[in-house]
């Protein structure tokens, strides 16, 4: 290329930057031009709210004085119904408010997503991270237990640190842009990040070493269950989402929702394992801390285990009664009094056994935990025969 070619190359390309800096200028004007949009649409959108609330509160006033509910007054609540439903779908468009956890870690920034195809990107970009965290936590646990390193724990215990503290911003972020996760699953997410940091600043003495093995075990097993959750509740989600039973935003998480009923007795004993698996560490840490070289971490992780086990089975048995009570109502019941009476069996095994040899309790842990398989698998199939009658009558 000559002197002349050159020349007439930048002569093309400055009018291609001329056309840039038009298309630029256009960009900036309509982006100043939504943001004012935008505060238009939250100052109308706050009018109507308010509004609504004074006619809502008059309707209130004169049904307290007896006033009798003709036509009107009954169509004029059908409408404001109706309405709230409108505003809160032109809400779903607008930019949201931080939560005060977003506001402390990343300030005031704007984190809604206004593009559909770019919030689905960002759950799905959340879920691949759950999965790819887990391989990886799982790889690291049965390293560590073949492998007596600390410099290799420690990088367990941080890489802990950072998914969960990664996992609630995520989430947090997730919430804001209308994926409908809350309660106990999101609290619990906090909580394991207080016990990865606890974990992070324990030092190095005979409790943690007899307490080393159980707790990479744990983490084996809980990421093995978090794959089988994925992708289990993943192929769920994307059915009720096609049949419109779902929210587009709605996540899998580590526990059991109304929503997950098909295939009961495949997940359920694995998820009820890694909660008796969480009492247990709770009840081993407790002995634990009566250890003369027992700091403070022990004791403040066998309540944050217990907790998170407490939690945990208490929130997915509030779902199973719920649902079983609207195929057959005395199966609630049943569930629970097999729940309890073979989580009593497991603890009293646990504390009888804890000085035997291993072989025996492996036998006795593997005995119950069929044992509850199989009243599960019971229950399953009790259900759908309910549900084959109901839909034959």
């Amino acid at each position: 290329m000559d002197i002349e070619e050159c020349c007439k190359e930048w002569e093309d390309l400055a009018a291609d930057y001329k056309r840039l800096e038009t298309v630029n200028k256009e960009y900036t004007a309509k982006l100043e031009e939504v943001g004012e949009l935008q505060a238009t649409c939250m100052k109308e959108l706050d009018h109507q709210k308010y509004r609504l609330s004074i006619i809502t509160g008059a309707l209130k006033r004169l049904e307290k004085q007896g006033a009798a509910k003709d036509e009107r007054v009954l169509g004029l609540e059908k409408e404001i119904m109706k309405r709230k439903a409108m505003l809160h779908e032109i809400k779903a468009t607008l930019p949201k408010q931080n939560s005060l956890y977003l506001r402390i870690i990343l300030g005031n920034v704007n984190v809604s997503i206004l593009n559909k195809n770019d919030k689905f990107k960002y759950k799905d970009e959340y879920e691949k991270f759950k999965l790819i965290l887990s391989a990886i936590a799982f790889v690291l646990a049965v390293a560590n237990l073949y492998i007596d390193f600390r410099p290799l724990q420690l990088i367990l215990i941080f890489l802990l640190v950072w998914y969960y503290c990664t996992l609630t911003i995520r989430e947090s972020i997730l919430k804001v842009n209308g994926s409908r996760i809350k309660g106990w699953w999101r609290l619990h997410h906090f909580i394991s990040t207080v016990v990865a940091g606890i974990l992070l600043i324990w030092p190095q003495n005979q409790p943690w070493e007899e307490f080393r093995h159980t707790f990479m075990w744990f983490i084996a097993y809980i990421s093995v269950v978090q794959y089988m959750q994925f992708r289990y509740q993943s192929g769920v989600l994307y059915r009720l989402k096609a049949l419109g039973a779902r929210h587009n935003m709605d996540i899998t998480i580590e526990g059991f929702h109304s929503w997950m009923w098909r295939g009961l007795s495949y997940l359920l004993p694995f998820l009820f394992g890694g909660y008796t698996f969480q009492l247990y560490i709770a009840f081993r840490l407790y002995l634990l801390s009566h250890h003369p070289e027992a700091t403070w971490q022990v004791a403040a992780l066998s309540m944050s285990f217990l907790l998170i086990g407490i939690g945990n089975t208490v929130t997915t048995l509030m779902v199973i009664p719920q649902k079983l009570s609207e195929q057959i109502p005395y199966l609630g019941a049943l569930f629970f009094t097999l729940f309890f009476c073979n989580m009593f069996t497991l603890l009293q095994t646990v504390h009888k056994k804890r000085e035997q040899g291993g072989l025996k309790l492996r036998y006795k842990l593997r005995a119950i935990a069929y044992r509850l398989s199989n009243e599960i698998a019971v229950l399953d199939q009790k259900w759908r025969q309910n549900k084959a009658e109901t839909k034959s009558e």
